[in-house]
């Protein structure tokens, strides 16, 4: 069974179902270890170059899973898969992935973006997925997980409305439960902020926000 690292485990225990798909999969490690471990019965790896598509097939050979050169979701049919994975990519390209197919979008789903979070946060409310869970992993940096189900066109009720922009660039789960890597985390941009004189006005919203979300938190 394939070495994950601590994001691919906690993504992996988001998922539990008969068939799965990972795209962007490269040496397949996650479907691997789904596979082997009894998560998931199939697996199915998308990718839309040559080499990476050659990684995949090899690992998986001998398991019940294929390899399938595509690009994105045009290489699944609605209703193939019980749940999807996109990790390892820019918010933009996982968010441009699952708007192009919305109707080929399996009902559970696991995002792990390398950077802006926010966006795949976004995406969900013009989705009929709600955020069910998040993560946080450590790695090269601190990486996100984000789960999401398919439920309807309703609200999302992990969005209080209490301060939603926080919650886009923070995550509701994650500060709701006071993650403790979340708060080392944003004490350490908070100081970072300081040192500028002026900033930008997308980076001044997100240092307002760290300091609302901090001052919440006076008591820790």
């Amino acid at each position: 069974m394939p070495h994950l690292d601590e994001r691919l485990k906690k993504v992996a225990q988001q998922i539990r179902v008969k068939t799965h798909v990972d795209i962007g999969s490269d040496h397949a490690n996650l479907l691997v270890a789904l596979l082997r471990s009894g998560r998931v019965e199939k697996g199915i790896a998308i990718e839309n170059k040559k080499q990476p598509l050659c990684h995949s097939q090899l690992a998986l050979s001998g398991l019940n899973a294929e390899a399938r050169f595509a690009d994105g979701l045009e290489g699944l049919m609605a209703g193939e898969a019980d749940s999807l994975s996109i990790c390892g990519m820019g918010a933009e390209s996982i968010v441009s992935i699952l708007e192009r197919r919305p109707e080929r979008i399996p009902d559970l789903v696991v995002l792990q973006p390398n950077r802006r979070p926010d966006l795949i946060r976004r995406w969900g409310f013009t989705s009929e997925f709600h955020l069910v869970d998040e993560q946080l992993a450590c790695g090269h940096w601190p990486y996100v997980i984000l789960t999401y189900r398919k439920v309807g066109r309703e609200a999302d009720p992990a969005f209080p409305q209490i301060d939603h922009q926080a919650d886009l660039f923070f995550g509701p789960w994650l500060l709701q439960r006071r993650e403790p890597a979340l708060v080392e985390l944003l004490r350490e941009e908070q100081s970072y902020w300081k040192k500028f004189e002026q900033i930008s006005e997308a980076s001044l919203a997100r240092r307002d926000a760290i300091d609302r979300v901090l001052r919440g938190w006076s008591d820790l």
